[in-house]
């Protein structure tokens, strides 16, 4: 566990259990960020802090489960969207707790801009997020009849050209 612990107020320590206990991770970092920053205590630190408490809580947290990946749930949360899909995207993205991830986006052509499908995390026992992100993202824009685009498939990326800006799109 993080040497920072012992530093928070039991008021904070409680706030952060009770976030990690409902797997609430970006909420418990928050907690510790701002109630260490004036030690100078800063982001990574923070989320080490964090992990620490999910080891110590351990099965006691409820974890969410990964976003559904099936075509029928994808495609219900595309419907839900405020807007026409004009394509399917799956972009990398990693922090430090999760590494690299995929996450699927539907783009928008009215009113422009995207909306979020699933986050595809790696998981042990499973093939690569990027596998997995892609066989679903090319599922749902067949399903949908749009274009489906992943830039970088086989090595996160997470500068790779995105739909928009390729010629083709918009």
């Amino acid at each position: 566990m993080s040497g920072w612990w012992p530093y928070l107020e039991e008021r904070t320590r409680r706030e952060v259990d009770a976030n990690v206990l409902c797997d609430r991770r970006i909420s418990a970092v928050k907690a510790v960020l701002e109630a260490l920053r004036p030690l100078g205590v800063g982001l990574f630190e923070a989320e080490q802090v964090v992990h620490g408490r999910y080891e110590a809580l351990g099965d006691r947290v409820r974890r969410r489960p990964p976003d559904a990946l099936d075509v029928s749930s994808l495609a219900a949360r595309a419907e839900a969207l405020p807007g026409r899909v004009a394509a399917i995207e799956a972009v990398w993205d990693g922090d430090t707790v999760h590494d690299w991830f995929v996450v699927l986006i539907a783009v928008l052509d009215g009113p422009s801009g995207e909306g979020h499908l699933a986050t595809v995390y790696h998981r042990a026992g499973a093939a690569a997020p990027g596998t997995v992100a892609a066989g679903a993202g090319r599922a749902l824009a067949q399903h949908l009849g749009v274009p489906f685009h992943f830039a970088s498939p086989d090595v996160p990326d997470d500068e790779a050209p995105r739909w928009r800006t390729l010629p083709s799109g918009s």
